[in-house]
């Protein structure tokens, strides 16, 4: 809770504005009873019409004046309670846009989606409740416990049982009914987890014929989810009819003294009737109390997960002083690195070394799962070494500030992602002041001029939320075309030409090389075509080099490289080549 508290300030003047509002509908209302028993007594008593009279319409007085102060303090408590929730969800989101892929990793996306979502509402709608019901039903409680003892103390001593028996049972019940809301919430991320990954692949669910299985697994996670619901509502829901019961409890004996008083000592009537109006009144503002501990559990649980995003450091940082930039621009240099994932039992790259220059390509190719994505993550800081050194024109990856460090890298991931709106807010996703002319070169270069040209309204063609409405093969140069907008010193092409066919992967590298100048570029490539012209070829296995050197050098010194190629460009080529060299 305190996470939270500490980065969202409220604004104190509503706050109090709040706390006096709700303090002067509560007194406005616990005067009803007062002047009700004056009408009874002096008025019905003496049969006194215009008392009766004065007195009904103090009454109608008092109760429109509560009603007014009640809905100001509703506006006022609608106004703190929704700035406090969107100053939550943009700290949430601020915190995540500062995370490392290591923190995404262990959240989960469908977990951070929870809590920037369902968390901060639940959280709201207490507060919500806190606001209007939370600081009104204390105030009556006491007004009321003070009215009731100053106009018959003695009928009042009830309360001194019937308070602490509600208290003390209330408290069990709220204890009970956190503990059950923190695994439930727990259990909810599951759910998300399995419905995000359900609606993410459900063409392969279709194609492998796995309903039934995936129905089967969410029916299990959902059924577990519920049995754990239902015993939080059990112990929340058993708070009401406690407290139902201590109120029957309470009136029938307050009645049953206060009509002893009356008879045998001679109360008046109003007295008895007034008293038994506040201590209604005082077991109500309990009742109203209870409804919003009842929800406390829920919204302990959620400040608890929100804390935990909040409070949890970016495991990278930017450095209190950046390094100057050296003078081989346009250059990544690997230094003995090393490199784990976060709990991984080993490390997935071991000791790579090699330097890359401006205009030069270099290669990485190797097994599925030899460690090539995991290298060239390691350039923009999505993840930092553990031992080594990547450096970017001669600095340290690390030294940099991570807006600098990354604004001279352009940057093709193997999962290509575009953003709902069209092609040029995605294109000028590498250049927010792209122009139609540099959007036409990009374009041109990655060879989807082909597709583009003939959208309805061309570079304002709709681009549906993940680039769902083009193909694999076009969603890919859209993202080849967006790093080339950003014109930067470093291209990192993560397996960027899985998806094109030979002819047009050979014409978008052609396109690449003669416009790219200077800028050094990082390839990963299943394909050994692909690649053969590189400046260099790395080749990995098991997260070490097997190899490096240009494709000639490699078909005669390296077997693994060797065997790629007999394999994808066939023994009789392979062997033609080693001839020729």
């Amino acid at each position: 809770m305190t996470a939270i508290f500490k980065r969202i300030h409220m604004s104190v003047k509503q706050v109090v504005a709040l706390v006096l509002f709700m303090l002067i509908s509560a007194l406005a209302q616990m005067l009803i009873p007062s002047l009700l028993s004056q009408m009874i007594d002096s008025g019905v008593g003496e049969s006194n019409e215009k008392l009766i009279i004065a007195i009904g319409i103090a009454m109608i007085v008092l109760a429109v004046f509560a009603c007014v102060m009640n809905v100001v303090s509703t506006t006022i408590s609608a106004s703190v309670t929704t700035k406090f929730s969107a100053d939550i969800r943009q700290e949430i989101f601020h915190k995540v846009q500062s995370f490392s892929a290591a923190e995404i990793d262990k959240f989960g996306t469908a977990s951070l989606i929870a809590r920037s979502t369902t968390d901060v509402t639940t959280i709201q709608t207490f507060f919500s409740m806190l606001f209007r019901i939370g600081l009104m039903a204390p105030a009556m409680a006491v007004i009321g416990l003070i009215l009731s003892v100053a106009t018959a103390g003695e009928i009042s001593m009830v309360l001194a049982i019937a308070i602490p028996v509600l208290v003390v049972v209330a408290t069990a019940l709220i204890i009970g009914a956190s503990r059950s809301s923190v695994k439930l919430r727990k259990k909810i991320d599951s759910i998300n987890q399995l419905f995000l990954e359900t609606l993410e692949g459900v063409r392969v669910i279709r194609a492998f014929n796995k309903q039934k299985h995936e129905i089967d697994r969410f029916g299990e996670t959902n059924q577990e989810t519920a049995e754990l619901s239902r015993k939080q509502v059990n112990v929340s829901t058993a708070l009401f009819p406690v407290v139902n019961m201590l109120f029957g409890f309470t009136t029938v004996a307050v009645m049953a003294v206060g009509t002893g008083f009356v008879i045998f000592r001679g109360m008046d009537v109003g007295v008895l009737v007034s008293a038994t109006q506040y201590i209604n009144m005082i077991l109500l503002g309990i009742i109203m109390m209870a409804y919003v501990v009842s929800l406390f559990p829920d919204a302990y649980a959620c400040m608890k997960r929100i804390g935990e995003v909040l409070d949890t450091e970016a495991s990278i940082q930017d450095p209190e002083k950046e390094e100057p930039a050296q003078t081989c621009k346009n250059t990544v240099e690997f230094r003995n690195v090393t490199f784990a994932y976060p709990n991984a039992d080993a490390p997935v790259v071991k000791g790579i070394s090699f330097k890359s220059g401006p205009g030069e390509t270099t290669a990485i190719i190797g097994r599925t799962g030899c460690g090539k994505s995991s290298v060239v993550k390691l350039i923009p800081r999505l993840y930092d070494t553990l031992f080594g050194e990547v450096l970017v024109d001669g600095v340290n990856v690390k030294d940099y500030k991570l807006d600098h460090l990354r604004e001279l890298i352009g940057y093709v991931p193997q999962k290509n992602v575009l953003f709902s709106g069209d092609i040029a807010s995605n294109l000028n996703f590498g250049n927010e002041n792209g122009t139609e002319a540099e959007w036409a070169e990009a374009v041109r270069i990655a060879c989807a001029s082909e597709f583009v040209d003939k959208k309805d309204g061309v570079y304002h063609a709709t681009i549906a939320q993940g680039g769902t409405n083009l193909s694999g093969g076009q969603r890919q140069r859209m993202a080849i075309a967006r790093a080339v907008m950003k014109k930067a010193e470093v291209f990192i092409f993560d397996d960027s030409f899985s998806a094109l066919d030979m002819k047009t992967d050979r014409e978008l590298r052609q396109n690449l090389k003669e416009s790219m100048g200077d800028a050094t570029m990082i390839v990963i490539a299943q394909r050994v075509s692909t690649i053969m012209d590189a400046t260099r070829i790395i080749v990995l296995d098991n997260g070490e080099v097997a190899g490096m050197g240009t494709h000639k050098e490699l078909l005669k010194n390296c077997d693994l490289y060797r065997e790629i190629a007999e394999i994808q460009l066939g023994e009789e080529v392979v062997k033609n080549e080693i001839a020729c060299a």
